[in-house]
């Protein structure tokens, strides 16, 4: 075989190696913008939900009760700012959310103090529903930021670096919440259990109050003590 086919050969194979090796790490890269998109599109739904959610819960509690107005506007202006922000990319929409979070909390805090709340069904059906939502949220935050960062990480090394900047691919945002207190969504179970703790009855007007009766100790029996013996050889007394 002539030396020059040979080597003919020898470079147009190196070139299918390399455009193939080139179309796979473009591909891959395709792949996972679009897993993260994905992902994105469907934590903004359980946001939506979330939001409206919350709108409804904010009605119930005006119809309820006399909440604190300043709690209810901190909620109010949280989640209008949080539904303002859809759209601004993950960044963003953590901080709002973040914010939104601390609100929430600070607003079931309050809301314990509140005993007509416990007797609402449309509150406590609300409650339930916001738990589901939250879940879905963390879930779906675990996992966009692992496609995030899987994605990412492949900018950092060679020869993906030189694909991504070829194929004008950009690194993504990471969905997260930086303050420790409120990374994880805001949990209502068992937010009301002090509601429903057994409610000592009053004594009517002009009954004596119930005092109650200290626990009593167990009494230790006492030593018994023989009866005296009258010394020997002495008569008995007459």
């Amino acid at each position: 075989m002539n030396a020059a086919l040979v080597i003919v050969l020898v470079v147009v194979a190196l070139i299918v190696i390399v455009v193939g090796a080139f179309v796979a790490m473009y591909n891959k890269f395709a792949r996972q913008r679009n897993t993260i998109e994905e992902s994105w599109r469907q934590i903004d739904v359980e946001l939506q939900r979330r939001h409206d959610l919350i709108g409804n819960l904010v009605e119930v509690v005006k119809a309820a009760a006399r909440f604190e107005q300043r709690t209810l506007t901190g909620v109010i202006e949280a989640r209008g700012q949080a539904v303002a922000a859809r759209g601004a990319g993950p960044q963003r929409q953590g901080q709002v959310e973040q914010r939104l979070n601390g609100a929430l909390s600070n607003f079931f805090a309050v809301a314990e103090q509140y005993p007509d709340l416990k007797a609402n069904r449309d509150f406590h059906h609300l409650q339930e529903q916001m738990v589901e939502s939250e879940d879905r949220i963390a879930a779906g935050r675990r996992f966009y930021n692992g496609n995030v960062r899987a994605y990412n990480t492949r900018f950092d090394t060679f020869p993906s670096s030189m694909v991504a900047n070829m194929g004008n691919f950009q690194k993504k945002e990471y969905y997260e919440v930086d303050d420790p207190r409120v990374r994880a969504a805001p949990s209502l179970r068992g937010a009301f259990d002090s509601l429903n703790e057994p409610v000592t009855p009053t004594p009517p007007m002009g009954a004596p109050a119930l005092q109650q009766t200290p626990p009593t100790e167990p009494v230790q029996a006492q030593p018994q003590v023989p009866p005296a013996q009258p010394p020997e050889n002495q008569p008995p007394a007459r």
